[in-house]
């Protein structure tokens, strides 16, 4: 079934579930779901709405929407569906094979148009799906050179998201700028009681109960981006550091997929240092 996709943000104000609904109407669009949320503290107004049928004239509903609402609003009409991502990897295998697998067998809902890694260990396994795969190594450059012959690689696929499926460099404020709100990172969620190296190690050592996983997407301050998704797993005391490395592995990938199938579908607001997801 054709469908339009609307997402909407503005100032709140009295009546404006009537005014969308209306001007929606007016294009002979009839609603199928609407879901909505209001920002009290911020007085702001979010929307993520689905109508039966496609707009004649998408352009059109957009201005006539804006014209319904506050000053300042902000509003797509069918954002693009096949979003195109490219996967930015080290050496761990795990979420990488994920999403390819995911890809392949056509359950991600998104193209993956490269990978790259700034080691060579992934490219085999990358390859023999067909995907492009770019090794940029980071050794002996600074991080400005290093990042911008990522940045060029990447320039010649155009993707829609960069997904850091445990890339394991931390990328400077600079970068991160060239793509805002396009990139999206998973980590463990021990941060930041547990920082540095070996954090199953730390949480073994401290006897945690719950290990866990969190998405966000990536901003100048490092891993204080704003959250799309996370998980939690319950352990005792019989794990080991391996058994919570294969069980924080398992999360990780089950949270930045769920997160990627959110962000594709257009499920996901940012709003400051904070996220609207209408699940």
């Amino acid at each position: 079934m054709n469908q339009t996709l609307i997402l909407i943000q503005c100032h709140d104000a009295v009546g404006l579930v009537a005014r969308i609904a209306n001007t929606v109407a007016r294009h002979t669009l009839n609603i199928v779901t609407m879901r909505e949320y209001v920002d009290e503290a911020a007085n702001r107004f979010y929307v993520r709405i689905v109508c039966a049928g496609k707009a004649n004239n998408n352009e059109q509903l957009t201005e006539d929407l804006i014209q319904a609402l506050p000053g300042g609003a902000t509003v797509t009409v069918n954002p693009p569906q096949q979003k195109r991502l490219a996967i930015l990897v080290t050496k761990e295998h795990h979420c990488l094979g994920d999403i390819i697998v995911r890809y392949f067998f056509s359950t991600l809902g998104a193209e993956v148009c490269c990978v790259l890694g700034n080691y060579d260990e992934l490219r085999a396994f990358t390859e023999r799906f067909d995907i492009p795969f770019h090794h940029v190594d980071h050794e002996g450059k600074s991080k400005a050179d290093f990042e911008v012959e990522i940045a060029d690689v990447l320039e010649s696929y155009q993707p829609d998201y960069l997904i850091l499926a445990k890339f394991m460099r931390i990328l400077s404020a600079d970068f991160v700028d060239q793509y805002p709100g396009r990139i999206i990172n998973i980590h463990h969620s021990f941060l930041p009681a547990f920082v540095g190296a070996s954090p199953y190690k730390q949480a073994h050592a401290r006897g945690v109960k719950l290990i866990g996983a969190t998405a966000h997407f990536v901003t100048s301050d490092l891993d204080e981006g704003p959250i799309i998704a996370q998980d939690i797993r319950p352990v005792n005391h019989s794990y080991t550091v391996r058994d919570m490395v294969r069980a924080g592995k398992e999360i990780e990938k089950s949270v930045l997929s769920k997160a990627i199938r959110l962000v594709i579908e257009d499920r996901v607001i940012i709003t400051g240092n904070k996220t609207v997801v209408f699940e």
